[in-house]
C-alpha cells in the first residue's frame, strides 16, 4: 500500500456513516473533516440534506474548501468542534441538527508529513500543533514548562509510567542545547526510557501526552461532546470514533451518564418512567473488523460509541 492511498483511508467509514444518516434530508456535522473520507460518505447518503465540517488544520481546510465549490451542500469551517453551536446556527440557520460524527486523534496525513512534527519516526520540527497558526509548539513549550508539568502531562495524557524520568532527561538535555525536532526528542525520551514496550516505540506515549496537552484535546472534546448533544434534535444521534483509552472513557462516561438521566436522591420514590432521560445509547460498543484491521493496523485501536436524543 502506498502513502498516498494510506492518507485516505476512514476508519470504520460503513459502521459509523450507517448509525449516523437517519434522515437523507437531514442537517449534520462532520466535526473532524480531516480528508473527508466520511463526509464524501455522508453527501452520498444525502438527497436534499446539508452537511458542516470542521477541522483546525489549515491543509484539511484546503481539501474542505475543494470540496465545497464541488457540492454547494457542503460547508467547512476552520475551527474547534466545541465551538459548533454558533456554527451551525450561523450556517443551517436552525440550531438543530439530525447528526454529528467525531473521528478523534491526530490523522494520517498529519503524522506522514515529518514537517508537521507529531512523527516520533521521521525527523521535522518539533511542532505538533493541529493549527500551526495557534498556540505555542512543542517545541516552545519543551524549552519553558517545569520538569514537574512537564511529567504530569506524559503521565496523565501519555499515560507513561516514566514520566519524571523522563521529564529529568529532557529538562537536563535542554539545559545545555535547544530541542527542535522530533527526532531528538525522540532519542532523549527513548534513553531515558528503561523498559520499552514490545512492539512500541518507546517514545509512543511521551509523543501522545504532549501532543493531546499542544492542542487541548480532551478539554476540546468534553466541551465538544456537551455541545454535540445539545444540538442533537428528537431521533439525532452522536457518532464517536475514539483511538485511545483516555478518549475512550471520557466518550463512554459521557454517553453513559446522558442515558442515565438526571441524579436523584438515592432513596427518593421516583421510578425509571418519571426520570427525565433524553436520551439512549445505541446498541455495544463497536470496534473494526479483522479484515479492516489487516488492511490498516492504524484502525485497531478504534471504538465506536453512537447516543441517540429520543426527547426534548
Amino acid at each position: 500500500m502506498t502513502k498516498t492511498m494510506a492518507e485516505h483511508i476512514s476508519v470504520m467509514l460503513d459502521e459509523s456513516v450507517d448509525m449516523l444518516v437517519t434522515n437523507k434530508d437531514g442537517l449534520y456535522v462532520d466535526g473532524t473533516f480531516g480528508r473527508g473520507g466520511h463526509t464524501r460518505l455522508v453527501l452520498n447518503r444525502l438527497e436534499n440534506g446539508r452537511l458542516l465540517g470542521f477541522d483546525k488544520d489549515p491543509v484539511a481546510i484546503r481539501h474542505g474548501e475543494l470540496l465545497q465549490k464541488e457540492d454547494t451542500r457542503f460547508s467547512i469551517v476552520q475551527d474547534s468542534f466545541a465551538n459548533m453551536a454558533e456554527h451551525i446556527l450561523d450556517v443551517f440557520g436552525v440550531g438543530k441538527v439530525d447528526g454529528v460524527m467525531m473521528d478523534l486523534g491526530v490523522s494520517s496525513p498529519q503524522i506522514d508529513d515529518a514537517e508537521r512534527g507529531f512523527s516520533f519516526m521521521n525527523d521535522g520540527p518539533l511542532d505538533m500543533r493541529m493549527n500551526p497558526d495557534k498556540g505555542i509548539s512543542a517545541a516552545q513549550w519543551v524549552a519553558t514548562v517545569s520538569e514537574k508539568d512537564m511529567a504530569d502531562v506524559m503521565y496523565q495524557y501519555g499515560e507513561e509510567r516514566f514520566s519524571r524520568r523522563i521529564a529529568k532527561a529532557i529538562c537536563e538535555y535542554r539545559s545545555h542545547t535547544p530541542i527542535l525536532t522530533t527526532l531528538q526528542l525522540s532519542k532523549i525520551v527513548a534513553e531515558a526510557n528503561p523498559a520499552w514496550e514490545k512492539g512500541k516505540n518507546p517514545a509512543t506515549r511521551a509523543f501522545q501526552g504532549i501532543r493531546i496537552h499542544i492542542n487541548n484535546e480532551l478539554g476540546d472534546l468534553e466541551v465538544g461532546l456537551d455541545a454535540a448533544a445539545d444540538a442533537l434534535k428528537v431521533g439525532g444521534r452522536l457518532a464517536v470514533i475514539s483511538f485511545h483509552s483516555l478518549e475512550d472513557r471520557i466518550v463512554k462516561r459521557f454517553m453513559k451518564l446522558k442515558a442515565k438521566g438526571p441524579e436523584l436522591p438515592r432513596h427518593l420514590p421516583i421510578r425509571n418512567a418519571h426520570l427525565d432521560i433524553k436520551f439512549k445509547t445505541i446498541g455495544k460498543a463497536i470496534k473494526p473488523s479483522q479484515l479492516e484491521v489487516s488492511e490498516n493496523v492504524r484502525s485497531r485501536s478504534a471504538v465506536l460509541r453512537v447516543l441517540e436524543r429520543v426527547s426534548d
